[in-house]
């Protein structure tokens, strides 16, 4: 690891999305027409568009967390949980502003992500991601981080209006050194 690296790793950190303090972070990503291309949400054109769609889906979630570079918000990671006889397993989506795609921040977020996971969440065994087979910059991440490429779901979702195909990666309990 790189000093460089390290250094960049030393400003980063996740911690709770603050609607209020955190908009213009949020909307200097969240309206970037690059950022979303794998999402199920477009690229928002106005503060008050962003403003509704965090009230309606993000203040609700049970773990929708920002990526932050000196506190100042440049991506969102966030884990769906499961319930009854799938609680043994949540799923992880991420999200970076494009300007520092290729820095290993997203690596650095899932990777602190997995290990902090399994720690507070005992019943866990099994992290899903699943990732557009065209998403190629995301399924390098999650490898990095130790994910497992278990196989491609064809046809599983809609995304912009078009059926995908998408990669299903898993992190396991045991995968942790």
């Amino acid at each position: 690891m790189s000093s460089q690296y390290q250094e960049l790793c030393s400003k980063l950190t996740i911690r709770s999305f603050d609607p209020v303090g955190d908009l213009d972070d949020f909307m200097v990503w969240a309206s970037d027409e690059r950022v979303p291309i794998f999402c199920s949400w477009d690229a928002f054109k106005s503060k008050e568009e962003a403003i509704e769609y965090i009230n309606q889906k993000l203040i609700t979630h049970p773990y929708f967390k920002v990526i932050c570079l000196n506190n100042r918000a440049i991506g969102a990671i966030l884990l769906n949980f499961n319930q009854g006889n799938d609680r043994c397993r949540c799923e992880v989506g991420y999200v970076l502003g494009s300007q520092y795609w290729g820095k290993g921040i997203a690596t650095w977020a899932v990777k602190t992500l997995v290990s902090t996971t399994f720690e507070e969440r005992p019943e866990l065994e099994r992290i899903e991601a699943f990732v557009d087979v065209e998403n190629v910059g995301s399924m390098k991440v999650l490898e990095k981080v130790g994910f497992a490429r278990e196989g491609v779901l064809r046809k599983y979702f809609i995304i912009k209006g078009r059926v995908r195909d998408f990669v299903l990666f898993s992190f396991l309990r045991t995968d942790l050194p």
